[in-house]
């Protein structure tokens, strides 16, 4: 993790879960993370509605130049971009895993941003994949905040984060060409032949 927002929740988090793979909730103090709150957002995740923020940082929201409470989390991402969206917030709420992305952006100007996305699986009233709390943020802050906004941005690099990970790494991507699974393991035509 790049930026000290990032670090900040994603030390918090992992300190409020204990032993649990996801911490509730109710356990997210504000308070213990007010130097990552601005970057900070909480999303829902409902089947029926899809993914959409609960709560967003000041900051996060001067990004896109809107208030983005109750709007959907997957309309910030250019349209190319959605469906890989989508299937990695299934992937944080099954697996219950945590992700560190590269994100990159663009103003109708042409400015461009590189920024850290966090999002990290939370549990609401018992139930695993209900709510997510994250980290959007800028790695540089950018100069044209409050004068122009990031229209649609776009998923770069993944790096999964969470309990387990030393033995079952989460299904980020269907695999690629002729493949069977058997028992959580996938395996590849081709290779040695014997």
């Amino acid at each position: 993790m790049k930026h000290s927002s990032s670090r900040e929740l994603f030390s918090y988090w992992d300190q409020r879960r204990g032993a649990s793979p996801a911490p509730e909730r109710g356990d997210i103090e504000p308070g213990a993370i007010r130097g990552a709150l601005g970057d900070t957002f909480i999303l829902s995740h409902d089947p029926a509605t899809g993914p959409r923020f609960r709560l967003a940082g000041t900051r996060v929201c001067a990004l896109f130049g809107r208030e983005l409470r109750g709007q959907a989390f997957t309309f910030l991402w250019s349209p190319a971009f959605r469906p890989a969206v989508r299937h990695l917030l299934t992937v944080i709420g099954t697996e219950t895993v945590g992700v560190v992305a590269g994100v990159s952006g663009r103003t109708a100007e042409g400015f461009a941003a590189d920024l850290e996305l966090l999002l990290l699986p939370l549990r609401h009233r018992g139930h695993d994949s209900a709510r997510m709390i994250g980290v959007l943020t800028a790695l540089v802050p950018p100069v044209w905040v409050g004068a122009s906004r990031l229209e649609g941005i776009s998923l770069g690099t993944l790096r999964h984060l969470g309990s387990g990970m030393e033995t079952t790494a989460p299904r980020f991507a269907a695999p690629a060409g002729p493949s069977e699974v058997r028992h959580g393991f996938v395996v590849y035509e081709g290779g040695r032949r014997a």
